[in-house]
């Protein structure tokens, strides 16, 4: 182990339904797949479990009707606008039906040229020839269509203007406008359905006269009818799981990477990490999709899993401070400089460079590109090495 760096290793379980036992499943998933490797599990080691086997094992789902009733309960049947949902049919296909079937008619507001993690209406070179001020401009959604020759998603081929006034019914309407106040041209009554700026559209609506302006945080907080829930994020963070439900995101984490970290250190005697994880934070460079569609990236870890890296840029070091040095010269330089390294590098030239992300949503991103979203089975990722250094 002492001449690799960090490895990330997909763990296969069984299929996860409702109502298992995740925590033992997750040890015993661990613990066997390590021993007919042969490999050790060490003290710091990072376990991290996929959000979406976390709400699935809790049974944290809620119905199209569900939805509908809260979304009823707090806004009656009125006129409500919908600001700023995300271009995907994982993530809120089932939210607008049920939003939709709460509420007397239903204002759709959609950014142009891309919804705020990148998927986009139209490309952006037809776009920005176009003439169009995204600052300004109004649009419905036939007269965009009709602007940009019905436009469709880069990678779904999608009509996405089309295909949110089919889940949103007959009592639907779509505009497009990048001013979060143009919705009060419309109703006063307004759930904002943006992820990582929901609060700037809240406020920003609440202060040109918006009434009664939710988040989606706000709806499903509670449970409705023995529903599930999220006491934080509500609907945000939630997946399709079928054709009349959604699948929240998990309550109670807490509990759960508490209980593994127990079990592990009963069963090992090795005190790990664990951590739920969701959407990594990273950037497609072709589609320019932003990963993070969930609120965060991780909703739980154990307490070992606070803090950002403390890190010199070798590279930096070996360019500058140790120019003029080779071989195990430099090794042993290196590996001197790193044992005595400040303990908080913020704003020195030696750091540069690095990154100073929280361990959480480095860890997170590193898991969720190693388990993907499809079919590899592997719902937990086994982290080793990731806080040892060139001088361990």
């Amino acid at each position: 182990m002492k001449i690799f760096g960090t490895i990330s290793r997909g763990i296969k379980t069984p299929i996860i339904k409702e109502g298992d036992d995740l925590a033992s499943i997750v040890c015993d998933s661990v613990i066997n797949s390590t021993k007919k490797a042969n490999i050790e599990l060490q003290d710091k080691d990072v376990i991290a479990v996929t959000e979406a086997v976390v709400g699935i094992s809790q049974g944290n789902y809620a119905t199209i009707d569900q939805i509908a009733k809260d979304v009823n309960s707090k806004f009656g049947n009125e006129v409500v606008g919908l600001v700023f949902p995300i271009l995907s049919r994982n993530r809120f296909s089932m939210l607008l039906k049920g939003i939709a079937k709460g509420v007397k008619k239903l204002i759709i507001q959609l950014s142009f040229p891309s919804d705020e993690v990148g998927n986009s209406l139209v490309d952006s070179e037809t776009f920005y020839n176009s003439g169009v001020n995204p600052y300004s401009d109004v649009f419905t959604g036939d007269e965009f269509n009709k602007k940009f020759n019905h436009p469709t998603h880069t990678f779904t081929g999608i009509n996405y203007i089309d295909l949110f006034k089919e889940y949103g019914g007959e009592n639907t309407e779509i505009i497009l406008s990048n001013r979060p106040e143009t919705i009060l041209n419309y109703t006063k009554n307004v759930i904002c359905a943006d992820i990582h700026s929901r609060n700037r559209t809240q406020n920003l609506i609440k202060k040109a006269g918006g009434e009664k302006v939710l988040t989606l945080c706000d709806i499903l907080n509670k449970s409705v009818d023995g529903s599930g829930f999220n006491s934080t994020y509500g609907l945000l963070g939630s997946n399709k799981s079928t054709e009349e439900r959604v699948k929240l995101f998990p309550e109670n984490g807490q509990q759960l990477v508490d209980n593994i970290q127990k079990m592990i250190l009963d069963r090992t005697g090795k005190k790990v990490e664990v951590m739920i994880y969701g959407d990594g934070a990273f950037k497609d460079p072709v589609g320019g999709i932003w990963e993070l569609a969930d609120p965060i990236v991780s909703p739980a870890y154990t307490s070992g899993l606070i803090g950002t890296p403390n890190e010199l840029k070798l590279k930096f070091l070996s360019d500058n401070k140790f120019k003029d040095l080779r071989g195990q010269e430099l090794i042993d330089a290196m590996k001197n400089e790193i044992k005595h390294k400040n303990s908080n590098l913020k704003g020195s030239m030696e750091t540069q460079g690095t990154t100073p992300r929280r361990y959480v949503d480095l860890l997170g991103s590193l898991a969720d590109l190693t388990s993907g979203s499809g079919d590899k089975g592997t719902p937990v990722v086994l982290i080793q090495n990731y806080f040892t250094n060139y001088a361990d």
